[in-house]
């Protein structure tokens, strides 16, 4: 679980990162960046922050911040409410960003899957997007991605987001923060 501390500090990091790629927030945006640890207690290992611009019942439009190795955990986006499940598009605008997907398996990946965690990932056909190039992945598809060394800053685009109803393939997961005092 975070501190307020700790998730102002990830806050402030994050929106750094945002600015000085050049993508600007309101102030509204800025307070409400989501930091993620999973509840794995390891957010610069584990975890993601997030800038919503849109979420609604036909579409959803987010920032993605990853600190240096940072690392999205294994999940997939399921059916839900007789929808498919999300599709949702990456698109890298800053660093480097490993994504990893069902398929024949990279044979040297350039991830590293977090110390403790090994047995939570089973997915590793690695698509590497730089700046510029994008990929999108089918509803209900295990997925995962982590940062390069300096960080790395993508644009989700996609249909409705559940991230409530994402499941991980580490039950350990809580994919809604808690925040503790101090």
């Amino acid at each position: 679980m975070l501190t307020r501390n700790e998730v102002e500090k990830a806050r402030a990091r994050a929106a750094e990162m945002l600015e000085r790629a050049g993508i600007v927030l309101t102030p509204e945006e800025r307070a409400n960046i989501e930091v993620a640890d999973f509840g794995l207690g390891e957010l610069e290992k584990t975890g993601l922050e997030l800038v919503v611009y849109v979420n609604t019942d036909r579409y959803c439009a987010k920032e993605l911040v990853l600190f240096p190795g940072q690392t999205c955990p294994e999940h997939r986006h399921p059916p839900v409410d007789g929808e498919p499940g999300k599709m949702e598009t990456f698109r890298c605008r800053k660093g480097r960003v490993w994504l990893y997907t069902e398929g024949d398996p990279t044979p040297q990946p350039k991830a590293r899957v977090p110390a403790g965690s090994e047995p939570y990932y089973t997915v590793f056909h690695e698509i590497e997007l730089a700046p510029g190039q994008q990929y999108t992945l089918p509803p209900n598809t295990r997925h995962w991605f982590q940062a390069g060394e300096e960080g790395a800053i993508v644009s989700e685009f996609s249909s409705t987001s559940r991230d409530e109803s994402d499941v991980f393939t580490d039950q350990r997961i809580q994919r809604i923060p808690e925040v503790a005092d101090g």
